[in-house]
């Protein structure tokens, strides 16, 4: 009977033991880890002083009268700039880096601890098995004394506190590692994120470095050549400022006209002008081969081609569109059965609606849902999805909503998927938008900004 007692005694010994083992990092690892950061963070540190002052420099000197020494001084203080931004978002990478290394081998320690703890567990519970087969008759008979049997249940009772500390810790354990993978994953968004930034910096170093060569070559006793530059700068600016910007059902307009809706909505919501410009361009692009549709039955949502007089039975679906739809057309003014929305995908067969309103290609029923914060943006009772300006509002307040709001690649190809329907981190669509936004970023709005 003692040896049991001793048996008892040593299995919780030996719980105790598992359940308090910690596999952690080297110290000598960890303190050149944080060395490593705090080396990292004051070199950023510096950096970003010496970007803000190369900013401080390029303001005062496109405040000063256009000439060709302030032209050639504006590109030499961009091209410095960015090849700080460079250098600092090299050193981002290489922080990011360490930082996600450490966090893999924290969830990799956190992982062993739970292991160690379910081992620790799984004892303790074979063993309270054992324990609660036996019968307190049985105990009290087997014993040769009585303090042999108080000694006894004082290890039975400290064996089921020890299995609930036991699941106790587990459950800790998880929570940490679920915290960890979280973590992990945005520093892996980050590193991303300043990936993407940092080949976008080389390309405006390029570009920079393409129109400085072309302001030194040029004499300064030639101020004819110098003003061509200009002349030609204006050309270009007033030409990207003319060129169409197609809007689905509702007709082209001049892209000037369409930036200062993206700017307005980009104020108001904090979404990137080009990225609110991309997803309108590739809303009115998708689904053209297919045409638009008008709604000939509210019972059924039936309708028909505007373009071949086709007739879908699937134009929009009345259990959860075309009371929102009638609704939204009417209160803009305009006949729902003479309003233009997006027919199905005849490849998705009848399972598919179409229904979509605009050039932001809202469903009547999210537009709904998202009404009283676009009527409050517009400041307006009946935003129209057909109308330019409120249409781009929508979108940008949809983005918002979606979380692409802080200009970050993965935060905006993640809105993008979310906005298509799929979801998820990445998609054929969400890859397609920001392609796009990054063309007119760079050949569109940056042009006009310098």
């Amino acid at each position: 009977m003692r040896f049991r007692n001793n048996f008892i005694t040593g299995i919780l010994i030996l719980c105790m033991l598992l359940s308090s083992a910690h596999i952690s990092f080297a110290s000598a690892e960890l303190d050149q880890a944080q060395a490593d950061r705090a080396r990292l963070e004051s070199e950023l540190s510096g950096l970003e002083q010496e970007i803000a002052q190369k900013q401080k420099e390029l303001s005062a000197q496109k405040g000063q009268s256009t000439s060709l020494s302030r032209d050639i001084a504006i590109l030499t203080t961009q091209i410095a700039k960015s090849k700080l931004d460079i250098k600092s978002k090299n050193l981002q990478i290489t922080k990011l880096g360490g930082e996600i290394t450490q966090k893999n081998s924290t969830i990799q320690t956190l992982t062993e601890k739970i292991e160690l703890e379910k081992e620790s567990l799984s004892q303790l519970i074979r063993k309270n098995r054992e324990i609660d087969e036996i019968s307190m008759v049985s105990l009290l008979l087997s014993r040769n004394s009585l303090s042999d049997t108080y000694s006894d249940v004082d290890n039975f009772n400290s064996l089921k506190g020890a299995i609930k500390k036991s699941v106790d810790l587990i459950r800790g354990d998880r929570t940490e590692t679920e915290a960890e993978k979280k973590a992990l994953e945005q520093k892996k968004n980050q590193a991303i994120d300043v990936k993407v930034a940092l080949e976008n910096e080389k390309k405006k170093v390029e570009t920079n470095e393409k129109d400085k060569q072309q302001l030194l070559s040029i004499s300064k006793n030639k101020e004819s050549e110098y003003n061509k530059v200009l002349a030609d700068k204006a050309k270009r600016r007033a030409e990207i400022l003319a060129v169409l910007f197609n809007l689905r059902d509702t007709g082209a307009i001049p892209f000037g006209r369409a930036l200062d809706y993206a700017n307005s909505a980009s104020k108001i919501t904090g979404v990137r002008v080009a990225f609110i410009l991309a997803i309108i361009t590739q809303e009115s692009n998708l689904g053209t081969d297919q045409g638009s549709c008008y709604l000939t039955n509210q019972e059924t949502g039936a309708g028909v081609s505007s373009r071949s007089g086709k007739t879908f039975p699937n134009v929009m679906k009345p259990s959860r569109d075309v009371g929102p739809f009638i609704e939204i057309a009417t209160g803009a003014g305009r006949d729902p059965y003479k309003t233009l929305v997006s027919c199905p995908i005849a490849s998705a067969g009848t399972s598919s609606w179409g229904g979509a309103m605009g050039p932001a290609q809202f469903i009547p029923s999210t537009w709904m849902g998202m009404k009283k914060k676009i009527s409050a943006a517009l400041g307006k009772a009946n935003p129209d999805p057909w109308n330019a300006p409120d249409a781009f509002m929508a979108s940008a307040l949809f983005l918002k909503e979606l979380g692409g709001v802080n200009g970050s690649y993965t935060a905006e190809i993640k809105a993008a998927c979310k906005y298509y329907g799929t979801g998820g981190t990445s998609c054929a669509y969400g890859k397609q938008v920001m392609a796009k936004a990054t063309k007119i970023q760079t050949t569109m709005i940056d042009v006009l900004q310098n």
